[in-house]
């Protein structure tokens, strides 16, 4: 075999040959690749005399010469290619990018990349933005706007499972920087915060229609995250169908794969972006989609192979500490097995799933729309009854008489209105409804 942009030969390993280079470069290449020692550049085998001392060496200078620490990102091991021993370091692409030589720090003289068959110095440009990314996206280090927080509702959820959170919490589950300040992961997990997770619903086959719009937040995650879980849960109702031999319930989603799906993208999001994921209930279908992109040093195929790389470390274990995750990687193969590659989207920014009603094909989505229009001529009704009986009533009155959200009454009258059923007089505060008579329905 010839070199190419994941393999690399050197005849011998010597104090004059830069291995270090070679292992850098792979480890800010975005998939990792192969150094063999005892071939020379044209493929042909040389051999290595002494095995075990180059093996000691190797692994003695990768792990004092090179920052940060590629501990567990390389493997060391011996094989045999015509009959003469050689030497495999197999090199995996880093997380903690720029990697670079201890000794000449965050410098285009101490950082490299792989590029075609060569090792390259990397451009400052480019070893500043990794870095800054490499910072940003860490939540664990970012400090926590506030300083003030409490724990109790993490406290209840580790009793709950036998586990009792000490004194030292804070530091043996990271939730402090390296100044012993509160972390982000903290801010997330603690009794009171700014963050929320939105569970929108809609009437229509785009975001036109909104109907809900519920909000579950300004708590610790982990209690947001049953939140939304339990709402779901309720809307996965079943549908039954009947046949001349049983009665089979199907709910509109996978629950195996929705429970995997939903504690993924809240698990996984990138908090850096302060925006939190989103769940959106459509007739035909449900989106989740969570901020941030794949890892650059994770495929889309690893990824779909169950490779995991976990964005936020901190919150997956403690995710996995009160039983909400069970193993690492196990999500997404339960998604696949469930909908294919083909309900996952990536973009730049953002990562969507998207989970069609079960059974839905293009009978089905009439089907679900005429339903929803039902249920909507129903509300309407509701509304004009009300209304009729109490022309002052308030929006938050109607909604809690009607069983949906304010957000649904408002989308309502605002149809309502456009449609000649009602009217508004005088202003929203201290103004009426006036129902329109329909007269012409005796013509």
């Amino acid at each position: 075999m010839s070199e190419t942009t994941r393999i690399e030969y050197k005849e011998i390993l010597t104090k004059e040959l830069d291995i270090e280079k070679e292992v850098i470069a792979f480890l800010n290449y975005k998939e990792g690749g192969y150094i063999y020692i005892g071939i020379d550049k044209n493929g042909k085998a040389i051999g290595v005399d002494d095995v075990d001392n180059c093996m000691l060496k190797l692994k003695d200078r990768i792990k004092n010469n090179i920052s940060p620490s590629a501990m567990g990102l390389f493997d060391i091991s011996e094989e045999k290619l015509d009959d003469k021993n050689i030497v495999k370091v197999t090199v995996a692409s880093g997380i903690e990018k720029p990697y670079f030589k201890s000794k000449y720090g965050m410098t285009s003289k101490g950082a490299y990349i792989r590029v075609g068959t060569s090792a390259e110095q990397m451009p400052q440009e480019m070893i500043d933005r990794l870095f800054s990314m490499r910072t940003r996206n860490s939540i664990g280090r970012i400090v926590s706007n506030r300083q003030d927080l409490t724990f109790e509702q993490l406290r209840i959820y580790y009793d709950e499972h036998g586990k009792r959170l000490n004194d030292n919490f804070a530091r043996s589950l990271e939730l402090l920087t390296d100044s012993d300040k509160y972390n982000y992961v903290a801010y997330l997990l603690a009794d009171e915060n700014g963050n929320s997770i939105k569970v929108a619903k809609y009437s229509s086959l785009d975001r036109c229609d909104l109907t809900e719009n519920n909000e579950y937040g300004y708590c610790s995650l982990i209690k947001a995250t049953k939140s939304v879980l339990a709402k779901l849960d309720i809307e996965n109702r079943t549908a039954a169908t009947i046949t001349p031999v049983e009665r089979k319930e199907t709910p509109l989603w996978d629950k195996v794969a929705l429970r995997e799906a939903v504690i993924n993208a809240i698990v996984h999001n990138d908090y850096s972006f302060e925006v939190p994921p989103k769940f959106e209930i459509f007739p035909d279908r449900l989106e989740i989609t969570s901020a941030g992109r794949l890892p650059e040093s994770l495929t889309r195929e690893e990824f779909f192979s169950g490779i995991s790389i976990p964005r936020n470390k901190e919150l997956m274990r403690i995710y996995r500490d009160v039983e909400l995750v069970e193993s690492l990687g196990s999500g997404i193969p339960r998604i696949l097995r469930a909908y294919g590659e083909e309900c996952f989207k990536f973009t730049d920014n953002f990562i969507r799933i998207t989970f069609p009603v079960s059974g839905q094909g293009k009978s089905g989505e009439k089907t679900t729309q005429k339903a929803t229009q039902k249920t909507a001529q129903k509300t309407a009704q509701k509304i004009l009854h009300y209304i009729k009986q109490d022309a002052s009533i308030s929006r938050n009155k109607l909604a809690e008489l009607c069983g949906i959200s304010p957000d649904g009454i408002k989308w309502q009258l605002n149809k309502m209105q456009k449609n000649g059923v009602i009217r508004r007089v005088g202003p929203n505060k201290g103004g009426y409804w006036e129902v329109i008579e329909q007269n012409n329905n005796n013509k």
